[in-house]
């Protein structure tokens, strides 16, 4: 194989994996469409790259989708990549402003993950390092962006999660999370209040990549010794404020590919 051909080849590669990462999982047939590539050259590209461990195939095998190396290097490099410093200097400003903790946090499977986090000076306060992952079913950041995405992909993973009773406030009912979910995809803010950690509340609100998807969510925490949940709603214009400006960073071009993926899982949902 030649220099262009291999170049040629990796750029292929590259593109549906950029592909992939915009949807949960898409077929054969997607990709080929997608990229307009014969579908016999999508699915050695797709063997190839699932022998490195970079695609999976779904859980009914109906499909493909990004693997864990991926996942993990998409983290990193949202942790520690472009913007990063502009970011926190955004969440700086904001826990100054409320004097708790702030964090920026993200969706990664079926899990919330720290991208960055500013801690507050109290001594009073959880300690988390970016990178950290937490539940969905029961933290602020987790219950908003599980509740904007579509209405078949929400539900397949209430349907999976593990409900674990963190406290006595944790929703374990998959009935009553749906409700619960129903409810933060209206009103654009996740609560938690004391459903991870006892005597701990928090409220988040989403870092909108486009008008359909959250890139994510910008939260605070705080104990219920100084702040309970209608005192954090007090300081969610200060927050959206935050997150308008830190999705202001995120690339056009990953703007608009999201904005293609969600209209077509919203005419499908």
């Amino acid at each position: 194989m030649t220099s262009n051909q291999s170049n040629a080849a990796a750029v292929r590669a590259f593109r549906v994996l950029e592909l992939l990462s915009t949807a949960e999982s898409m077929s054969l047939m997607q990709i080929s469409e997608g990229l307009q590539l014969p579908k016999q050259t999508v699915h050695r590209i797709l063997k190839t790259l699932a022998a490195a461990q970079l695609v999976v195939r779904n859980l009914d095998g109906q499909g493909y989708e990004c693997g864990p190396r991926v996942r993990q290097m998409s983290v990193s490099a949202l942790m520690h990549t472009g913007p990063a410093t502009a970011r926190r200097a955004v969440l700086r400003k904001l826990g100054e402003r409320l004097g708790e903790t702030v964090n920026l946090t993200a969706l990664d499977g079926d899990l919330i993950v720290y991208l960055d986090r500013v801690e507050t000076d109290s001594p009073l306060r959880m300690h988390l390092q970016p990178g950290s992952h937490v539940p969905l079913h029961c933290t602020s950041s987790g219950k908003l962006l599980l509740s904007l995405q579509p209405a078949a992909m929400r539900n397949r993973i209430v349907d999976s999660l593990p409900l674990r009773k963190m406290t006595e406030h944790t929703i374990i009912d998959p009935t009553r999370l749906r409700q619960e979910l129903a409810d933060t995809r209206r009103r654009r803010i996740g609560m938690n209040d004391q459903e991870f950690i006892q005597g701990m509340v928090s409220i988040a609100v989403p870092v909108m990549r486009d008008a359909y998807r959250a890139w994510g969510a910008v939260a605070v925490q705080a104990p219920l010794a100084r702040y309970d949940i209608e005192a954090l709603l007090r300081h969610v214009p200060a927050m959206r404020e935050a997150a308008d400006a830190i999705a202001a960073m995120v690339p056009a071009s990953s703007r608009k590919a999201q904005a293609q993926v969600a209209a077509r899982e919203d005419a499908t949902a």
